[in-house]
């Protein structure tokens, strides 16, 4: 306010033979100017809002600006009257504010992907446009989302026919369950075609082949039922300097390609009757403990060796 003040005492040199009633309307402005001040501090904390536009709310008699002040002070009290006129209520102004468009799009832009795809609405219409069944190729962990909160409500055996809603998010795909709901499960396992038939136990080695005397009991069951099952492979890798393989309980089975994916899924299938913890092949994991989730990706560690191309690394309790 010192500013204006300022400027109505050097405008009052320049015009000192301005009438009068031009003379007065400054020290008068002084007055009301001061008066909206007081009366602003004494309305500041009802948390009134200013109307939107300051030009409609202005009386008649103070609409038109006051000669010689660039800043008129019939301004600041037209606007302060107005303030006050919607504190009077008991914040009437605030209580009838609406959040706009923008503010009703910022909300939403907050939410994030997993919020908006759990959305009642959003599901109900997944269900209703659902109409692909593909066959689960492992046994799957069913999630209620596919978010970091997820949590586990079942399992769905390999094999099973499930009817897919076609989304997926974060590494899982969305399935139906019931008429109504759905649930996730881990993206990759789900194909068009039913998963073959695997070989089971129950035959013989006749390949000649052995492995080391004093591995664990649970290494000579996972060589007898793989000689038996592919009496082609003659190669495997028990005791080593390091790890479990240094335990006896490791053992490297030396096959790679497409048979290499066969055997890997034959023992991690007869996991239980095998005492099988773990399987590792072409950079990939199958665990006891995270059986649902079925083949997870492993970090490359650098070679065809490292990351198992070239055999199937099989951990035994």
């Amino acid at each position: 306010m010192a500013n204006q003040s300022h400027k109505r005492d050097t405008n009052a040199r320049l015009f000192s033979r301005a009438p009068r009633a031009t003379v007065i309307a400054g020290p008068l402005a002084v007055l009301a100017t001061a008066s909206a001040v007081s009366l602003g501090v004494l309305t500041t904390d009802t948390g009134a809002t200013a109307p939107a536009s300051l030009a409609d709310a202005l009386p008649e008699a103070v609409s038109g600006p006051v000669a010689g002040d660039s800043t008129p002070a019939a301004l600041d009290l037209a606007g302060e009257l107005d303030r006050r006129a919607f504190s009077r209520g008991g914040g009437r102004a605030a209580a009838e504010v609406v959040p706009d468009a923008t503010q009703q799009k910022s909300k939403k832009k907050d939410l994030s992907k997993v919020e908006k795809v759990l959305r009642p609405k959003k599901v109900r219409k997944a269900v209703r446009q659902a109409d692909t069944r593909l066959f689960t190729t492992e046994a799957l962990n069913l999630w209620t989302e596919p978010g970091t909160k997820a949590r586990k409500t079942g399992e769905v055996d390999a094999g099973e026919k499930v009817l897919v809603t076609g989304r997926e998010l974060r590494g899982r795909q969305e399935i139906v369950l019931g008429k109504k709901s759905t649930r996730w499960v881990t993206s990759g396992y789900l194909s068009e075609e039913k998963p073959a038939a695997e070989p089971t136990l129950g035959a013989s080695c006749t390949n000649g082949t052995s492995v080391a005397s004093g591995v664990s009991p649970n290494i000579v069951k996972v060589h007898n039922a793989v000689c038996a099952a592919f009496p082609n492979i003659s190669t495997y890798g028990t005791f080593r300097g390091d790890g479990e393989h240094a335990q006896g309980i490791a053992v490297d089975i030396m096959v790679s390609g497409a048979e290499g994916y066969r055997v890997a899924d034959f023992v991690r299938a007869n996991a239980g009757a095998l005492g099988v913890s773990y399987v590792i092949y072409a950079q990939r994991i199958w665990s006891v403990e995270r059986g649902g989730e079925g083949w997870r990706g492993m970090s490359n560690r650098g070679s065809a060796t490292a990351n198992h191309y070239d055999h199937v690394h099989v951990t035994t309790f």
